[in-house]
């Protein structure tokens, strides 16, 4: 296993400005371990859908919850878990946002996205805490461009 690069806590308030500050913070680390462009938009995109359901949707935006997040960031990897206040959801009753009755449903989108950019996403039995973990993607991981574009 790799050598922990940089492992740290926060707690915010219930803004969305607080978390935006989190991951770039976050973000900023993976850039200084060369992290790739593909790596760091896919993880972007799944680390803000998460705060801002814990936010929104879990704290529902009340000033009087937090939300904790944790992370460990090395060379290899990064793992980060966001846990928030609310009462918690079922995943497994999110619809699938891909089955055409969903298709123009907002709901299961964040979700979807989380899975799709993420090695690992799990949830914790009650639905408010969420893990996030990404390996890091090697140049020769990538599938070949294809020129016919």
């Amino acid at each position: 296993m790799s050598e922990i690069a940089d492992k740290d806590e926060v707690t915010i308030p219930s803004d969305t400005s607080a978390g935006q500050t989190v991951q770039d913070r976050i973000l900023q680390r993976l850039e200084e371990l060369e992290y790739g462009e593909h790596d760091l938009f896919g993880i972007r995109l799944a680390l803000e859908e998460a705060l801002v359901n814990a936010i929104k949707h879990g704290n529902r935006l009340d000033p009087q919850k937090v939300v904790r997040i944790s992370w460990q960031t090395t060379i290899e990897f990064v793992r980060i878990e966001i846990e928030d206040e609310g009462e918690g959801f079922v995943v497994e009753e999110v619809p699938d946002p891909t089955a055409d009755e969903n298709l123009e449903r907002p709901c299961g989108r964040g979700i979807h996205l989380m899975r799709a950019f993420m090695n690992r996403i799990e949830y914790n039995e009650r639905g408010n805490r969420v893990l996030l973990e990404k390996s890091k993607t090697y140049l020769e991981d990538l599938p070949p461009v294809s020129e016919e574009a």
